[in-house]
């Protein structure tokens, strides 16, 4: 039988490399494979968990009606939904290899608020982002970013559903941002999932945004020059966007450090307020429940507050869970 690293190289190997862009191909969970949109095949006849998109082309305008999930926003009738339990780890794959290194990596949620998500526009539905990962060391025109990251994990990005999650039907939207050119590349998809569990923490209202308007074409992590004087030295990165879910934050956007991070999910955010708001409510010398516990760089407490243990996550970050 053919692997499924085996059958993605394959898959990745009919993109038209004029293109040489792309976007999410395949998820998979708790032992499950899940194909994505064939965005350059007829839409005749095809059935997957991903909402259709039609290019592997970038968006390169943060406000364009595109922007959540690469495409109108609908469903097609052949629209399935997969079911995962909250405290899941789900991977999206991307075309091999990804060209672009520099940039962020983005995961949000939006509950389509009934028995399904199949109908639902994408465009109307109220995002909430659960994992983030910005420049992770070195400086702005030559660090280690999310997206390298990815490019790294096998073209692949992995974000833990929290366990604090209520259970419902989402859509999830899986993006990374390339900020190698100007205007930047936005390369969002989405998927449909049914969330199972017992969680009960909402999202706040600072947690909550369109696509699109979570973004302006001029917010800082996006209208940046990397190749500028001032990018040899800088250290510190905005990831786009809201607060990250779970968070204390009410402000919009996280400064990433190279030498710090945090996160509600399964990547580092790299915030040193987020990381203080986090563990805030812990006892001296503990970490409350997912603030930092480790990682690269990383000289804060390491033992959690019961009854929370320390979770590794990747060599940049440990969190408690």
């Amino acid at each position: 039988m053919l692997t499924f690293v085996t059958l993605l190289a394959a898959a990745s190997a009919t993109v038209p490399t004029a293109l040489a862009h792309g976007g999410v191909l395949s998820y998979s969970w708790s032992g499950q494979w899940y194909w994505g949109w064939q965005p350059y095949n007829s839409a005749t006849g095809q059935t997957t968990i991903q909402r259709p998109w039609s290019t592997y082309n970038p968006i390169q305008d943060a406000t364009l009606s595109t922007i959540a999930c690469n495409d109108d926003g609908t469903s097609p009738s052949l629209q399935q939904t997969a079911t995962v339990a909250a405290g899941t780890a789900i991977t999206a794959y991307w075309n091999q290899i990804w060209p672009h290194a520099q940039g962020p990596m983005l995961t949000y949620l939006a509950n389509c608020g009934g028995s399904t998500c199949s109908g639902v526009n994408a465009n109307s539905l109220k995002w909430f982002k659960i994992d983030q990962a910005g420049l992770l060391s070195g400086t702005v025109y030559n660090g280690t970013w999310g997206s390298g990251q990815m490019i790294n994990q096998n073209s692949s990005w992995t974000t833990t559903i929290p366990s604090t999650v209520p259970s419902g039907n989402y859509l999830i939207r899986f993006e990374t941002i390339a900020i190698h050119s100007t205007p930047a590349q936005f390369y969002p998809e989405c998927a449909q999932i049914s969330i199972t569990g017992s969680g009960s923490l909402a999202p706040t209202s600072a947690q909550l945004v369109s696509f699109p308007g979570a973004y302006s074409n001029s917010d800082p992590g996006i209208d940046i020059d990397i190749y500028s004087t001032a990018a040899q030295t800088q250290t510190t990165y905005v990831i786009p966007g809201p607060p990250l879910y779970g968070s204390s934050s009410s402000g919009s956007g996280t400064t990433a450090s190279a030498s710090t991070s945090t996160s509600v999910a399964s990547h580092s955010s790299s915030s040193s307020t987020a990381a203080a708001s986090s563990s805030s409510a812990a006892a001296a010398g503990t970490v409350a429940q997912y603030g930092q516990c480790g990682g690269t760089g990383y000289t804060g407490a390491t033992s959690c507050i019961a009854p929370y243990t320390c979770t590794y996550s990747s060599a940049y970050y440990s969190q408690c869970l």
